[in-house]
């Protein structure tokens, strides 16, 4: 067991542990977002097919808190080897590089420490907005989000939520650095994981602009949709 526990550690120190255990926590993270994506789209199909999807997952009751735990604790992973694993870069890079290397860097790779955090700010506010529900009194019990059959009303929920124009504009703004995140992070994933060669390099980097876009691009639609009043 001390065998395994040191070389687990040693395995975290080196850098090479550390870009793994960034890449397999955002394999685990992207995979989430796919599902929550697919969820969310379903207010197109109405009120009956959202609110029926949420109920099926409330329905869960306790176990529910297994995959949110679960999310929560790959985002926390995902962050503290992603800080480490930056600081680590910079107490081992020469300073007469630094410059160089700067301008060698994308915007987006620049950024992925700030979007990260911002990121992590934006779910603890979308977790109090819509799953704690301490904002705007949407687990209130005056039953006024509440369907017929006492279950939660998602669909009346969303479509209040982003009709408050300043919901709407902070969403956006946070899927714009979720963008941004998710545009380097899924080429920088292909690479840790041994996929990318001089060659591919360029494909991978399109594979995750487009990623970034059809992601953000589809949760980005729910708050245009609602302002333009084609929910309702």
């Amino acid at each position: 067991m001390k065998a395994l526990y040191l070389a687990v550690i040693r395995f975290y120190a080196s850098s090479i542990g550390k870009k793994m255990i960034v890449a397999l926590s955002a394999l685990g993270l992207l995979a989430f977002l796919l599902g929550h994506l697919a969820g969310n789209l379903l207010i197109f199909s109405g009120p009956d097919a959202l609110n029926a999807y949420a109920a099926k997952l409330h329905g869960l009751g306790v176990f529910l808190w297994v995959p949110r735990l679960g999310l929560l604790g790959l985002v926390g992973v995902h962050i503290m080897a992603t800080l480490h694993l930056a600081a680590q870069n910079r107490a081992a890079r020469p300073q007469e590089y630094v410059a160089d290397a700067t301008l060698r860097a994308t915007r987006s790779s620049r950024m992925m420490v700030l979007s990260g955090l911002t990121i992590l700010a934006f779910i603890i506010y979308h977790l109090l907005h819509f799953t704690v529900g301490n904002l705007h009194g949407f687990h209130d019990d005056n039953g006024v989000y509440r369907l017929a059959d006492g279950s939660m009303n998602v669909y009346k929920m969303m479509v209040v939520a982003f009709g408050v124009w300043f919901n709407s504009l902070f969403y956006l703004v946070a899927l714009t650095l979720l963008g941004s995140h998710l545009s380097h992070g899924v080429s920088s994933l292909f690479q840790t994981l041994g996929f990318t060669t001089p060659r591919t390099r360029p494909l991978y980097t399109w594979v995750g602009r487009l990623f970034a876009v059809a992601i953000c691009g589809g949760f980005a639609s729910i708050p245009v949709a609602v302002l333009a009043g084609f929910l309702k």
